[in-house]
């Protein structure tokens, strides 16, 4: 049955059905129906395209967050941050569940597909993807072979998986396991030197293997291949410019390190975010998303940008050796529709811009914009994207250099053109290097490329940023530590400080609950009961107070629980009855300085030790005590 039709009054004759003629209120819904007809005319004149991809960013975004906010809602760390505050001796709870395994893969890989959109990378979630592994394996280890856990055990395993999870991301097992050494830990056992070099190995000659079989490579080879000339790859007075691009990395990565840290924390105190942040963490990480997918949308500013290419993509065509400026000083190519695979270099021109406003502006954006995608909280790494705009840096003054010099530094009548490449792989290892406070990453940078023609001039510039940042601020892992407020020890100098005048005495607890020998029962249960800690210091009586040893809290409870009334008088008797106690193998003198307590600290992973005096208790040292000695150095209090 056909629908029946009629004609709007005052309309030109085109017939509707009859619901919609008789509905209620026809002008207002034909005044809705004509306003949003004129605002898709208009919003679509630009394309639908920016819409759509706009959407995907967001979208990915979300489902990144969402599926890790859902499936391991107990995941509450994703990185190197975590793992090093566990090297220090501190546990972490659920870090290590092997439960969060697949949220975390699920999380990292939906983080991962999208792009440049979101600019980040895998190094921090993969390296806990690793612990998480080698944790595993340890407990079945300890059940297959019948022993009992160990923490020396599991922290061995802990810094081999954290090798592993850095050499697996780039196929570098030797600046893996470097890295890792340096940023994990300020003491480093030699024994697990070969347990990491082996494990790291293992899993960077599978990474390749895998890329052969699945037909990405003919053989094994670098990641990212690279072209430099071998026989003069840079002349002698090119030092002083990789020396003076390692300064400015150095002063650069302060300024980064610096607002990072500043957003991060204003984030969290802003009442605003922080009760977003709290509440409604999808609609955070939406909006974020939002705000990065449209300032990179390709036909848009990202074109200014080459927001088209993947990361790796960057990386490989800022890593080209031929100078772009002096290829497009005599022409103009136009920027292209679609990528040219032969030639992406071009996503890096546009001809209002030219190759040093793009690089620039690329700079600029991707500074504030890394900065904003770090809070968006997801599984993410923040490595890869300093690497790249390291090089871009680095890129930036090799082009720099070959206008200025386009015919090559003449240096003993020989003419060699300045390579643009090895400037941005130096300035690479040289950001990144400074962020980080490692000079592995110059290692990892020839790892990556294959080269080793310019190791002077990377090491040099590594060591000169370093030296500029290590100088001013803490290491990008050490102050997502203090911005997470993570169990830590500052890193203390001691001849800046001056800590070795400063000693125990100035710093120790001095109000320690000891346990007497010859203490009567009915004060040792008002002890038990009126104090929260895990242990006491056992002392060989009232009178001496002479440190003998400790007993945990809990088998004095249950020996306590075990008394018959009128049988035991005092402290002595319990223990001559098997209340077991342990001996104090370790302890600190009134006059020992803050320096060598706080390498004893780092060096043992401890968390308290005891202060005795002529063998007497008089006090003891905790990470309280010694964060405070610590920040009362690097911050004197205002005198009065």
């Amino acid at each position: 049955m056909e629908e029946l039709v009629g004609l709007r009054e005052g309309s030109s004759g085109k017939p509707v059905t009859l619901p919609e003629l008789w509905g209620p209120c026809p002008r207002v819904r034909r005044g809705i129906r004509g306003g949003l007809e004129w605002l898709k005319q208009r919003l679509f004149c630009v394309g639908e395209d920016w819409y759509f991809l706009m959407a995907l960013g967001v979208l990915m975004a979300l489902i990144s967050y969402t599926m890790n906010f859902a499936i391991g809602r107990v995941v509450r760390g994703s990185g190197l941050p975590e793992l090093k505050t566990m090297l220090s001796g501190v546990i972490l709870e659920d870090y290590l569940d092997i439960k969060n395994f697949g949220a975390k893969v699920v999380g990292l890989s939906c983080t991962l597909a999208t792009g440049s959109t979101i600019f980040l990378g895998k190094v921090g979630p993969f390296v806990h993807l690793s612990v998480m592994i080698s944790a595993y394996l340890g407990h079945v280890r300890t059940k297959t072979m019948g022993e009992s856990n160990s923490k020396a055990k599991e922290l061995e395993m802990l810094t081999a998986a954290a090798a592993v999870g850095v050499a697996t991301v780039f196929a570098a097992p030797f600046s893996g396991v470097l890295f890792s050494i340096e940023v994990m830990s300020s003491h480093f056992s030699v024994w697990n030197y070969w347990r990491g070099f082996f494990a790291a190995t293992c899993g960077a000659f599978m990474f390749r293997l895998l890329s052969v079989f699945n037909s990405e490579q003919e053989t094994i080879t670098s990641i990212y291949k690279t072209s430099f000339r071998v026989d003069v790859p840079f002349d002698l007075p090119e030092i002083f410019f990789f020396v003076a691009l390692g300064a400015i990395c150095g002063v650069l990565s302060c300024v980064y390190l610096f607002c990072q840290r500043t957003f991060v924390r204003f984030i969290k105190t802003n009442r605003y975010t922080s009760k977003l942040l709290a509440t409604s963490k999808p609609l955070y990480s939406a909006l974020a998303a939002l705000v990065l997918a449209s300032i990179t949308y390709p036909p848009g500013v990202g074109r200014f940008m080459a927001s088209r290419l993947s990361m790796k993509e960057h990386l490989d065509t800022l890593f080209d050796n031929n100078s772009w400026a002096l290829m497009t000083r005599n022409s103009s190519p136009p920027w292209p529709m679609e990528p040219d695979p032969q030639n992406l270099w071009f996503e890096w021109y546009h001809p209002r811009f030219t190759i040093f406003g793009t690089l620039a502006f690329f700079l600029v954006m991707k500074f504030w914009m890394l900065i904003l995608a770090t809070t968006i909280p997801m599984p993410a790494g923040y490595f890869m994207p300093i690497f790249i705009i390291g090089a871009a840096i680095g890129r930036l003054l090799g082009e720099a250099l070959s206008v200025a010099f386009p015919e090559g530094i003449v240096v003993g009548g020989k003419v060699n053109p300045i390579m643009p490449g090895g400037y941005a792989l130096a300035g690479a290892a040289a950001f990144s290097g400074a962020v980080t406070h490692s000079i592995s990453t110059a290692l990892l940078a020839f790892e990556l490329t294959g080269q080793i023609v310019h190791a002077l001039p990377v090491l040099m510039a590594v060591l000169a940023a370093n030296a500029v940042s290590q100088n001013c601020q803490p290491s990008f892992y050490d102050g997502t530590i203090m911005a997470k407020k993570l169990p830590y020890l500052p890193w203390i100098r001691g001849r800046k400080l001056g800590s070795y005048p400063v000693i125990v005495e100035h710093f120790m607890n001095r109000t320690i609950t000891t346990l007497a020998k010859d203490m009567p029962l009915e004060e040792v249960a008002k002890v038990v009961t009126s104090t929260d800690v895990i242990q006491y210091p056992l002392v060989e009586s009232t009178e001496s107070q002479t440190l003998v040893g400790t007993v945990e809290k809990t088998h004095l409870v249950q020996a306590l629980q075990t008394v018959t009334p009128g049988q035991q008088s005092c402290l002595q008797d319990i223990l001559t009855d098997g209340c077991p106690t342990q001996p104090v193998t370790l302890q600190l003198s009134p006059e020992t300085s803050l320096y060598q307590t706080h390498n004893l600290f780092e060096l043992l992973t401890l968390q308290s030790l005891f202060v005795t005096s002529r063998g007497r208790a008089v006090g003891s040292v905790s990470w309280v005590e010694l964060k405070k000695a610590i920040s009362t150095l690097i911050n004197p209090p205002a005198p009065k």
